[in-house]
């Protein structure tokens, strides 16, 4: 399986993904923000693929990942968010990042998982 980032900076929500993830064989690396995950990140290695909060305090998750893929251009990621007003959708797009509105089931998850982990 595989090493996965998730923040977001609901705990309630992070305790969900991160439990979801790792009962599917998952590694994960949870943060609450921006500066708590590029501290994981710089501690533990990049990840294979990153979960993200759009709504986060501090950097945003769209902000996070653009400084991950200076790092890892390629890399792998999806946006949990209820932000859907036109400029954050736009933003989202730009990043070429899959995106699953909250609230989400178990199997949209995975399901929006699997195809965030396909090559290619």
């Amino acid at each position: 399986m595989a090493r996965i980032l998730v923040v977001d900076d609901e705990q309630d929500v992070l305790e969900l993904i991160v439990k979801r993830l790792r009962a599917d064989g998952h590694e994960v690396l949870a943060a609450g923000t921006g500066a708590e995950a590029l501290d994981a990140v710089a501690t533990h290695g990049l990840p294979e693929a990153a979960i993200l909060d759009v709504d986060l305090p501090g950097m945003d998750g769209i902000e996070l990942l653009h400084l991950l893929r200076r790092q890892r251009a390629d890399l792998p990621a999806m946006f949990l968010t209820v932000l859907w007003d036109g400029t954050v959708v736009a933003r989202v797009r730009d990043t070429g990042a899959l995106y699953l509105r909250k609230p989400f089931t178990s199997e949209s998850l995975r399901t929006a998982l699997d195809m965030v982990l396909v090559p290619g």
